[in-house]
């Protein structure tokens, strides 16, 4: 079922790329594997993202991603079809034992699956805390960990902000790095490090070579407050990451 959903889909989101102008960038496609399984592992910046981490997969190796998402997608009665016919895998956060292991599953049959290692979108727009899943992941199938940048992304549409799906002309990078082939010995900790060390560089590269400029002092939000935007500082956000979840966990309670 998902060659006969996946193709359209891309085909879409291509159309409507092609529409606004996005000005699309994709480096390092020849980190793609062309076979075999493979942990992608893209930082989250935006609601967008699995559509341009995957299509920086396809377009470099025809790789069709499986992504890992929330179950909440999955049972929308619009998104739901479609994430199913895709095969991307939905997980319970009650319990992601079982999406976990679909994954695993996944990679040994030789497929690409997509992990945000923050869980969450980053309102910094910098790189949070690394869960350890992607790493353990990789070591349990023999796949090797493919670290993905995204950057631009969050000027579409990214948590606290309205969407701004019709803007225009927004350049997209997409940065590729050297896949990670984990040893026998290496524990996921340490390998989990290494790779958001890779990244952290890698996002820094794509930060500074990024062509886009705030169109004027009411157009720096979607800038880190490192590099002169009014984006909240890792700390900041993290604290209303919490806010956020203590708010969530009390409706629920309510609700109860």
């Amino acid at each position: 079922m998902a060659e006969f959903v996946y193709p359209p889909v891309i085909g879409a989101a291509l159309t409507a790329f092609r529409a606004l102008d996005v000005r699309i960038k994709i480096i390092g496609a020849e980190h793609i594997p062309a076979e075999g399984g493979a942990v992608l592992v893209s930082n989250h910046i935006s609601y967008l993202d699995f559509l341009f981490a995957g299509l920086g997969a396809y377009r470099g190796g025809k790789r069709k991603t499986r992504f890992m998402a929330k179950d909440d997608v999955f049972r929308h009665r619009i998104s739901g079809p479609l994430m199913r016919g895709m095969k991307h895998i939905p997980v319970d956060r009650t319990d992601g034992q079982p999406a976990y292991e679909a994954a695993v599953r996944a990679l040994k049959a030789g497929e690409v699956v997509g992990v945000f290692p923050e869980a969450t979108i980053s309102r910094s727009f910098m790189l949070k805390k690394f869960k350890t899943g992607a790493a353990r992941m990789a070591a349990d199938s023999g796949a090797p960990l493919l670290p993905v940048i995204l950057w631009g992304t969050q000027q579409l549409w990214t948590k606290g902000r309205p969407k701004t799906l019709t803007k225009r002309h927004v350049p997209v990078t997409i940065m590729i790095g050297e896949p990670i082939h984990l040893g026998p010995n290496d524990k996921p900790v340490m390998v989990t490090r290494k790779l958001r060390a890779a990244m952290s560089e890698m996002l820094d590269r794509a930060q500074r070579d990024y062509p886009g400029k705030p169109s004027g002092p009411d157009d720096t939000w979607w800038l880190p407050a490192q590099l002169g935007g009014t984006a909240p500082t890792l700390e900041v956000a993290e604290a209303e990451d919490e806010a956020e979840a203590l708010a969530k966990a009390e409706r629920r309670a309510a609700r109860g």
